[in-house]
């Protein structure tokens, strides 16, 4: 009867999609291509033999394997390049499988044996990942737990991504993470086929890579005063305050962070924030300024240096380098020199963004340059310096790339765009014939609070994971050739540590996930919220921090004629009860129950609401004060 009743309702996604989970038992994210259940399920033995080539490539493929397999379930995991009687065997196809590119993968569950096949080893990773996530839960522990049955429901996949560049962006410039942080990072993100971390290196906080020809940009650049509370609202720093905070990567570090990476079939795109957003630089050596007085100027602590109001954004200490001295460039060859010999990755970024151009219109040496070369606008002295930059770059053997404000005094030749002010930058480029990577604010912003700003740390917008899920990176007016992918990006002005930079990023770096690499027509928000809350146990199970936002309730108010507040309350998950109080009591499921908008009484301060299922708290208790929403009322 449950099936014919699932049948029936087909055409209710809501209800056909959390069936599928509920029924199936999968939750794989991001969903794969095609997927048939079968019946059965395969037992994973105490003793675990894995088949797999002696190819080297291979290597961190059975490495990762044994590992997960042994820790948790305590398995023995002997590796054989020939093992008839293997339980696990992982192929590299002999005949290339075209339909499967270079990173897909076939998963195959039978009872006594799995089976992944793929062209290369990325796909064999990808399908091992895939095999995680559909053992129990407990598979992500980093201990060993006793009493789980290992099952691993009998299944076919055929699974390949939609897009080669699928990102996050990791700041580590405003706060510095070390090293072993990062590792922690990548190994979040590669359990859901993500294989870019975009570093983003340098900042008005700190510059975090070590240029062994300019040794000031870390050992004066990577330090400021350590301040606690509201990043950007902080007042100045004492002459005498310790600049003690903060720390960089030796070129050794970066070495091991780049095979560690690769291990994980994960290439690291480094950023270089030129020319605005370099004061960290800019204090290191002050002769790369126009303005003079720049000797003076200290690494930024959280203080208010900037005025963000307006069309443009304004400098009250420049923060940028110098597009007419020569000596700049000088500089930038030496910093990308040693940049492009320790990524290998194809890209540098270059940055570009959010470049304050006050103090260019101040300066003789920039009009006089403006005079020389022809230009008109001071977009068009930052596109002179663009194009230099890029040939800089290109000369040493990699791409460019930078944030989509590149386009606005014209594009270099060969100049890749990142696109984040929205979808338009990236519209443009792509007409012109440059290459795309999606990242607009829209939907990928993972700094941005995750539900209601009383329940979440304060910043200047909000990105509810739902709409982080309608990600889509290929416009319909472009190329979709010129769309590289996509990616989420985690600004860290008010991300302190990595247990907050985990919160941040999930779930929304899921739905970013699901939306470079599933199939278009495969995404259903009913259906990948159900896979969410199964993958919210793989994330207690590995002591991974996430966020409980998308349970918590959307508050709207009016004012009625009488003065008081009316209300509503809206979910983005289905299928919750919101009960709330304004006594300033904290409800549970025997206050009243929401069911449409509420008048506030006359006298309260204080709305509290909490989400169900059933019988069972699901959200967090969220307090409004009501004078907060009374502000909102325009």
């Amino acid at each position: 009867m449950k099936k014919l009743s699932l049948l029936l309702c087909c055409c209710l996604v809501q209800a056909l999609s959390f069936g599928q989970v509920a029924q199936s038992g999968l939750s794989i994210i991001p969903e794969p291509v095609k997927t048939t259940r079968l019946a059965g399920q395969f037992l994973l033995p105490k003793s675990v033999i894995v088949e797999a080539g002696s190819q080297p490539e291979l290597a961190p493929v059975t490495s990762y394997l044994k590992k997960k397999l042994s820790t948790a379930p305590g398995s023995s995991v002997i590796v054989k390049s020939v093992a008839p009687t293997a339980s696990i065997r992982l192929v590299l196809n002999k005949t290339t499988d075209a339909a499967i590119g270079t990173e897909g993968y076939t998963l195959s569950v039978k009872a006594k044996k799995i089976v992944i096949r793929a062209n290369d080893a990325a796909g064999l990773f990808y399908g091992v990942q895939t095999l995680m996530q559909l053992l129990p839960a407990d598979i992500e522990s980093a201990q060993l737990v006793k009493n789980v049955k290992w099952t691993v429901p009998c299944v076919e996949i055929t699974d390949y991504p939609r897009f080669a560049w699928r990102g996050l962006m990791f700041d580590v410039a405003r706060h510095f993470f070390t090293k072993a942080e990062v590792k922690q990072y990548i190994d979040a993100m590669v359990k859901y086929k993500l294989n870019l971390l975009h570093l983003h290196l340098t900042d008005d906080e700190g510059w975090r890579v070590e240029i062994k020809s300019l040794p000031k940009l870390t050992s004066v650049g990577a330090y400021n005063v350590k301040k606690v509370g509201q990043f950007g609202t902080f007042t100045p720093p004492a002459a005498n305050e310790p600049r003690t905070y903060g720390g960089f990567y030796t070129q050794d570090d970066i070495r091991e962070l780049v095979q560690y990476a690769k291990d994980r079939f994960v290439n690291i795109l480094p950023e270089i924030d030129v020319p605005g957003h370099s004061l960290a630089a800019v204090v290191a050596y002050p002769e790369l300024s126009c303005t003079p007085g720049a000797d003076k100027y200290v690494v930024n602590s959280g203080e208010p240096f900037m005025n963000w109001d307006g069309p443009h954004n304004t400098a009250i200490v420049d923060n940028t380098l110098c597009p007419a001295n020569e000596n700049v460039y000088t500089f930038l060859d030496k910093v990308v020199t040693e940049v492009a010999q320790l990524f290998p990755f194809a890209y540098i970024h270059m940055g570009g963004d959010e470049c304050a151009k006050n103090f260019w219109e101040q300066s003789d040496a920039i009009k006089a340059l403006m005079v020389k070369e022809g230009l008109k606008t001071q977009q068009e002295v930052q596109s002179y310096f663009e194009k230099r930059l890029e040939k800089i770059v290109e000369s040493k053997g990699k791409k460019f790339m930078g944030w989509d404000e590149i386009i606005e005094g014209g594009l270099g030749p060969n100049a890749a765009v990142m696109s984040w002010r929205g979808i338009k930058g990236g519209i443009e480029a792509a007409k012109q014939g440059h290459e795309v990577v999606m990242s607009p604010t829209t939907f990928t912003y993972l700094d941005y609070m995750q539900s209601d700003r009383v329940n979440e740390t304060h910043i200047y917008a909000s990105l509810r994971l739902s709409k982080s899920y309608e990600f889509e990176p290929v416009p319909d007016s472009v190329d979709a050739k010129l769309i590289k992918g996509g990616q989420g990006n985690l600004w860290t002005e008010q991300v302190y540590n990595i247990r907050q930079a985990e919160y941040m990023t999930w779930p929304r770096g899921m739905a970013i996930a699901e939306s470079v690499w599933s199939p278009k027509e495969k995404k259903s928000w009913p259906y990948f919220f159900g896979k969410v809350e199964k993958q919210f146990d793989r994330f207690n199970a590995a002591e991974t921090k996430y966020a409980p936002s998308a349970y918590d309730p959307s508050f709207n108010a009016i004012r009625n004629a009488d003065g008081t507040l009316k209300i509503t309350l809206t979910n983005e998950v289905d299928g919750l009860d919101t009960y709330y109080s304004f006594d300033n009591s904290f409800p549970d499921n025997f206050y009243p129950k929401y069911t449409q908008p509420i008048d506030a009484p006359k006298d309260a301060t204080t709305l509290r609401v909490i989400t169900y299922r059933g019988k069972k708290p699901i959200g967090r208790m969220v307090t409004m004060p009501l004078s907060e929403l009374s502000s909102r009322i325009k």
